[in-house]
């Protein structure tokens, strides 16, 4: 248990070793508006509508035709009652019975009308937004990512999306039309007395201040549930990424604990919005009872005065009747706009995130790189980094010439990591700049760009796709299946030593697990550095892509990789020695610049810096194999090493 414990722990150093150096801003769940006001935060979509308008508009005015065939009926139940059944008109009473089922039939064709109008549509809009939400974010840059959490940006692409959907094909259609049928509906009222009428409207005047209190509490409340739900979607993800880590050091109940909290939080707010719909509900309710009961009064009253009809007092009951349900349905309609704007301010928070790798205005193109990379006095800082003493990278200059193989070595946090993301701009420079045959990267389109230079990462991130899939991502001119991507595939495994794929249950056509998790860490590192050297790039970065191989076959991957980087400029950065021997030469970073370049035995004799280094990354590599010992001494079969799991056969593939 202990070699397990510390083989986890050391796992799980080298992972935050890799990003201590990048400082990152979680985007939090404070509540929050923008400052528009609500039609013009929600017309903020009108881009996404504008398309399918015609069609919303049409599903609109079948739902307002449907209103005053509603409002239809109590005139001519008024008509009906004071002739044909007053008089006794059993052919009437048919006629006009028959008229009233003709108006009721009508209304809900145009009921069908509207639902048939709108739901098309509104699907269309939610497509177009969450594609260019999508979008979106594949082009902001690395820094946007680092500040916000995945639970965060996934409540936003699929709750938040989904219900700006249902809002435009339910909700902005019936808020219009029941507000206009309250209106025409009103003024009806008065037809048959102004008395009536009055009291009425009197008692349904509260209901707009009710709906201003409304506003104020349901609108915080409705942005604060809807990011602590991206928060709880938040614990979820990493609980589930991290669940081996969990298990292994029996945290699942603090994890438990820690999501029992924030499911508590959401609860709480949950059932904020509750009372405070509940609240607005009493008051809809309320008042037309209150009003019919003055009206019934008043009503009485006037017929006997022989001031109305009974006929009329029956058909102005109908009426109040038939406006009793948009009445009500005015607090459950305005709750539904208050999260839709909820949802439009959060998904156009990330819209209107600044986007600073972007393509020059004019592109330079490079026809036949050479690969030539030059750091020419680089400086770099993290945008949430302004309090730093000095910049991560404060001045670098470095020259790979082209062909060539540069080992970058240094102690842990002098910025190695992050001067492997600026040659292909996962970040851009604070100062200075990076040249690939002396053209400024950021001269040039970041699609061309990144054909010319690949990376492989310490961390190997894996698609849920198959094996072909993942490993010619970068090759997007290979038709799938054909002769020459098939060449191209075989090399690359034969290059990363990634033979056991043919083991796999459907060879390089099984799908492997989220993120590659059914394989070992030192089968995907080999799948990742076969997926950079499928991409066949002039300048090949590679951030320590070996760290979890075992010895033997880190050796035959390093004797590979000689024959493939003869003819390719590479930049690796090397966390043991035996990948500084895979080098031409050496570069030494330290504290953020390079102090000294050179061969591996002429670094040796020239500096103690590097004599240090090299000495501390022998113990690293010395106590990583005792610990791998030790653990195969101690650990049954089936908790082998992950070194050792990468030579076996894959007994946890996802098919």
């Amino acid at each position: 248990m202990t070699g397990l414990t510390l083989a986890l722990t050391r796992s799980s150093l080298s992972r935050r070793v890799a990003a201590a150096s990048v400082p990152t801003r979680i985007m939090t769940n404070t509540a929050h508006s923008s400052p528009l006001s609500t039609p013009r935060a929600l017309a903020r979509l009108l881009p996404f509508a504008r398309p399918v308008l015609p069609r919303l508009i049409l599903g609109a005015v079948s739902a307002l035709v449907a209103s005053l065939l509603a409002l239809t009926i109590p005139l001519v139940l008024e008509v009906v009652v004071r002739g044909p059944i007053a008089s006794g008109d059993f052919a009437q009473i048919a006629w006009g019975s028959a008229l009233i089922l003709a108006l009721g039939l009508a209304e809900a064709l145009m009921v069908w009308l509207r639902r048939w109008f709108v739901l098309g549509p509104a699907t269309k809009v939610e497509y177009d937004l969450r594609q260019t939400f999508y979008a979106r974010l594949q082009r902001l840059p690395v820094s946007f990512h680092d500040r916000w959490q995945s639970g965060q940006l996934l409540s936003r692409m699929m709750q938040d999306i989904s219900m700006l959907r249902r809002w435009m094909a339910f909700g902005i259609v019936l808020l219009v039309v029941n507000v206009i049928t309250i209106v025409v509906g009103t003024a009806l009222l008065f037809r048959w007395h102004w008395l009536l009428g009055t009291i009425f409207l009197v008692c349904s005047a509260p209901l707009w201040y009710a709906g201003y209190r409304f506003e104020k509490s349901y609108g915080s409340l409705a942005r604060q549930s809807q990011d602590q739900a991206g928060d709880l979607a938040t614990s979820v993800e990493e609980s589930v990424h991290g669940i081996r880590v969990l298990k292994a050091f029996g945290r699942g109940k603090h994890a438990l604990q820690k999501f029992a909290r924030q499911a508590e939080s959401l609860r709480e707010t949950e059932l904020s919005k509750a009372r405070a719909v509940g609240w607005i509900w009493f008051w809809l309710v309320i008042l037309p009872d209150i009003a019919f009961a003055l009206c019934l009064g008043a009503g009485i009253y006037l017929t006997a005065l022989g001031q109305l009809q009974p006929s009329e007092l029956i058909a102005f009951f109908a009426m109040a009747t038939v406006l009793r349900w948009p009445m009500e349905s005015i607090g459950f309609l305005f709750s539904f706009l208050l999260d839709a704007r909820t949802a439009t301010d959060r998904i156009f928070e990330v819209f209107d995130e600044e986007n600073t790798i972007t393509d020059p205005a004019e592109p330079q193109t490079i026809e036949t790189p050479r690969g030539r990379l030059a750091f020419e006095d680089v400086h770099f800082r993290y945008q949430d980094a302004a309090t730093r003493e000095r910049d991560v990278l404060d001045g670098v200059d470095l020259v790979l010439r082209p062909g060539e193989t540069m080992a970058l070595v240094g102690l842990t946090g002098s910025g190695k990591t992050t001067l492997t993301t600026l040659p292909t701009r996962l970040y851009d420079v604070t100062a200075g700049r990076v040249t690939l045959d002396d053209v400024d990267v950021r001269d040039l389109s970041l699609a061309e760009l990144r054909a010319h230079i690949g990376m492989a990462f310490e961390d190997a991130t894996l698609f849920s796709q198959t094996v072909r899939e993942n490993v010619l991502i970068g090759r997007e001119d290979l038709v799938p299946g054909s002769p020459e991507a098939e060449i191209v595939l075989r090399e690359a495994l034969a290059v990363a030593q990634a033979a056991f794929v043919d083991d796999l249950p459907d060879g390089v056509d099984t799908t492997i697990g989220e993120e590659g998790l059914s394989l070992s860490g030192g089968q995907r590192q080999r799948l990742a550095l076969a997926r950079a050297v499928a991409a066949r790039p002039a300048v090949l970065v590679l951030d320590d892509p070996l760290s979890a191989l075992d010895v033997d076959t880190e050796a035959l991957v390093e004797d590979a990789l000689r024959e493939v980087l003869h003819s390719t400029t590479a930049l690796v950065v090397a966390h043991r020695p035996s990948t500084v021997m895979l080098a031409d030469r050496v570069a030494l970073l330290e504290a953020g610049r390079i102090t000294a370049v050179g061969t591996h035995s002429e670094l040796l004799r020239t500096s103690e810096h590097y004599r240090h280094v090299i000495s501390s990354l022998e113990d690293a590599e010395r106590e990583g194999r005792q610990l791998a010992e030790f653990d195969d001494d101690l650990k049954p079969r089936e908790l082998r090493s992950e070194a050792d799991a990468s030579t076996q056969e894959p007994t946890e593939v996802t098919l």
